[in-house]
């Protein structure tokens, strides 16, 4: 009813202003801290802004900030999910379709969609991508909700993006977790010469780079790094109802997990390195999955 909507509306704002307001008292917080410490010429002052000291979002979560939110690491905006352990930076998230995937190259290489709502759909940017996982080694975690209600999860070490000489060439190493290991092609198909995501080239609509005759990512509508075609695709079209019918399987396929002829409603990829110690008061499985 229009009652409830708008009751959930203020609801929102009401806990997107709570949530803004214990950031600010956080980063205060942080600021006292720093005035605290003894001065030290390689130190910076209390009022210089603290975003550039920070790689990823698991340097602000050891440094005190527990909120999920944005923040900047570096001189980007990025989305940190301090939930499932915390300190993870989120490079893509899909929860309602409001943002479409099937950009240009250059939107994929910058990033695109919305970075100032607290449930924003965006990409990341793949030269983000790279400077992010250039750094170390990092953890990918995928977390997949279907339109039921159910959650399942991936995850991947060692997870890699090249620079966009290599055309962000994609690399990952060992599998664990719940919706199956779709960017390998190895679970269940067995058919990894054509279905692996392994060392595969980033493509987009207007820069073909897969092994396919044709052009993956123009048929199945979004940019990724495609083989001939996929076994997974989180970028593709979003359906609102789960199982679709197309001329391609052009949804948000996990297809270890629903095929390739459902199409997920929520989609969110994070990295953390994989060497973060998970503080012993911070229960992983109590929280729940996602933003």
């Amino acid at each position: 009813s229009d009652i409830c909507r708008e009751e959930l509306a203020r609801l929102l704002e009401k806990e997107r202003l709570l949530k803004d307001q214990i950031q600010k008292q956080e980063l205060l917080l942080h600021r006292l801290k720093h005035l605290n410490q003894p001065a030290n010429k390689n130190q910076a002052t209390a009022d210089q802004t603290l975003d550039n000291e920070y790689i990823d979002c698991s340097q602000l979560f050891t440094s005190g900030f527990k909120s999920s939110g944005f923040y900047k690491i570096k001189t980007t905006r990025v989305y940190c999910d301090m939930s499932e352990g915390g300190g993870w930076t989120v490079i893509q998230r899909r929860l309602n379709g409001a943002v479409t995937f099937n950009r240009s190259w250059t939107e994929y290489k910058d990033g695109f969609g919305d970075m100032n709502a607290e449930l924003g759909e965006f990409w990341l940017g793949n030269d983000n991508l790279h400077d992010i996982t250039a750094q170390g080694n990092y953890t990918l975690r995928i977390n997949l909700e279907d339109f039921d209600g159910h959650q399942r999860y991936a995850e991947y070490k060692n997870f890699k993006v090249a620079n966009e000489k290599d055309l962000y060439r994609l690399s990952f190493g060992a599998y664990s977790g719940t919706a199956g290991d779709s960017l390998s092609g190895n679970d269940q198909l067995h058919v990894s010469e054509w279905a692996s995501h392994q060392g595969m080239k980033f493509s987009t609509y207007d820069q073909d780079n897969d092994n396919y005759k044709g052009n993956c990512a123009q048929e199945d509508k979004g940019g990724w790094w495609f083989n001939k075609c996929h076994t997974a695709n989180l970028n593709g079209m979003y359906y609102p109802n789960g199982h679709y019918n197309a001329m391609t399987d052009d949804g948000v396929v996990w297809y270890t997990w629903k095929g390739w002829w459902y199409s997920l409603k929520t989609s969110i990829m994070k990295l953390r390195p994989a060497d973060f110690k998970i503080d012993s008061i911070d229960d992983p499985s109590a929280v729940k999955h996602g933003s």
